[in-house]
C-alpha cells in the first residue's frame, strides 16, 4: 500500500506539509482533496521522489519511490501540468518511455486501445485537445501495467462521456486489487469513485476514512469537504 508517515516539508521557514499521515490501500480508490495550496500537489512530488520532506517518509510498498527497482512496472503517475513534447507524436512518445524502462513495445499498442488513442497515435501531441491529452497521460502510467495508480487531476478536460469512462478504468483497477490515489479538485466526481477519503488543508490532514464516515451528517461530499477544510484559498 501507499503509506504517508508524519510527512512535513518545509521551504525556510515556510511550513508546507505538518506532520501528514495517510494510507491508500489496494482494491480502493482513494481520493484526495483540498484547495489550491493546501498540500496535494507537494505531496504527491514527496511520493514520488520529485522532492525531499524535511521530516516524515512517503513509502509505496514499505519502499521510497528511489528504491523501487522498476518504478515504472510498479508506479504509473500521472502529475497535473505535466506532459509529452508537443511535437511529438503520440506513439512515439509511448515508445520510447517503454524502451527506456524494458517494457514490451507490444505493450504500447495496449494501453493506447485502453485509452481510446489508438486512431490518433501518429498525430502529434499538439494537435490534441485537453481531454486527449489527459487520455495520453494515463496512458504513459498504465504503460508498465502497474500495482498503483497516482493521479493529480485526471478529470481535466474530459466530456461527460470522457469522465464516465474514467471513473470506470478506476474502478476497475481498484477491483482487480490494485491501489488507486486520485488527487482532484472535482469533489461530486470524487465521491462518484472513490473508497475512501482524505481532506488536506493548510498542510494538514482534516480528515480521513471511508467515504461513508466522512461524508456522515452532511448532504453530500461537497458539504462535508467545506465543513472539515473550513475558510481558506478559492478554488
Amino acid at each position: 500500500m501507499i503509506e504517508i508517515k508524519e510527512l512535513t516539508k518545509r521551504y525556510g521557514a515556510r511550513p508546507v506539509l505538518t506532520d501528514v499521515s495517510f494510507v491508500a490501500r489496494p482494491g480502493r480508490v482513494t481520493g484526495f482533496l483540498g484547495r489550491n495550496g493546501a498540500g496535494k500537489s507537494t505531496t504527491l512530488r514527496l511520493l514520488l521522489g520529485l522532492d525531499h520532506p524535511t521530516a516524515g517518509a512517503a513509502l509505496i510498498s514499505g519502499k521510497r519511490y528511489r528504491d523501487l527497482e522498476f518504478p515504472l512496472r510498479t508506479v504509473g503517475a500521472r502529475l497535473d501540468g505535466a506532459g509529452p513534447v508537443p511535437e511529438r507524436r503520440a506513439v512515439d512518445h509511448l515508445t520510447w518511455i517503454a524502451q527506456s524502462n524494458r517494457i514490451p513495445r507490444t505493450r504500447v499498442a495496449e494501453v493506447l486501445d485502453i485509452v481510446g488513442l489508438t486512431g490518433v497515435r501518429r498525430r502529434r501531441v499538439r494537435t490534441y485537445s485537453l481531454g486527449m491529452t489527459q487520455r495520453l497521460g494515463l496512458a504513459v502510467a498504465l504503460l508498465g501495467d502497474p500495482e498503483f495508480l497516482i493521479l493529480d487531476e485526471p478529470l481535466n478536460g474530459l466530456d461527460p462521456d470522457g469522465i464516465r469512462w474514467m471513473r470506470g478504468l478506476l474502478r476497475d483497477y481498484a477491483a482487480s486489487g490494485r491501489t488507486v490515489l486520485l488527487s482532484s479538485h472535482a469533489i461530486a466526481e470524487t465521491a462518484e469513485v472513490a473508497d475512501d477519503i482524505v481532506v488536506i488543508a493548510d498542510g494538514r490532514i482534516a480528515a480521513d476514512g471511508p467515504l461513508p464516515e466522512i461524508t456522515a451528517g452532511h448532504d453530500s461530499l461537497e458539504a462535508a469537504f467545506f465543513a472539515l477544510a473550513g475558510p481558506g484559498v478559492p478554488w
